[in-house]
């Protein structure tokens, strides 16, 4: 399968990891990597599965929670992760709900780039991500 599939508990851990090695390589701190969420509700997992592999690189990550999936994609842009997004479009023959934010444009910390999704989607599409929540709360 193109992408790597970790698991949605590791998601806060996946991003911090990108998120050092950002820091590390890229020192003029452009968009490093953008996280891409995509609403794929009501897909079965089989065609899910499918798309996954026609479309990322081996170097993208994935997390899902149920229907709702994150992508980081290292050294993607926004113009890059709106590619991606049109494939899975494309793949589907309908227009997903999705959402990007780039590190570091859109956020410095994971909490803060959660923060900033969460708001973003609700905005733009009536929708709460609920399963952010363990990573934005304040504890």
């Amino acid at each position: 399968m193109a992408g790597i599939h970790f698991s949605f508990d590791n998601f806060e851990q996946l991003m911090r990891l990108n998120i050092g090695i950002s820091d590390r390589l890229d020192e003029n701190r452009a968009e490093s990597f953008t996280l891409l969420y995509c609403d794929f509700s009501g897909i079965d997992e089989e065609v899910i599965r499918t798309s996954l592999e026609a479309t990322l690189r081996t170097s993208d990550s994935i997390v899902n929670d149920e229907g709702d999936y994150f992508f980081v994609l290292p050294y993607t842009d926004k113009y890059g992760a709106e590619i991606v997004k049109t494939m899975f479009d494309d793949f589907f023959a309908k227009y997903l709900n999705a959402f990007l934010l780039s590190y570091p444009a859109d956020g410095e910390s994971p909490k803060e780039i959660f923060e900033n999704m969460q708001d973003s989607v609700s905005t733009f599409f009536k929708r709460d991500l609920h399963c952010l929540d363990r990573f934005t709360r304040n504890y």
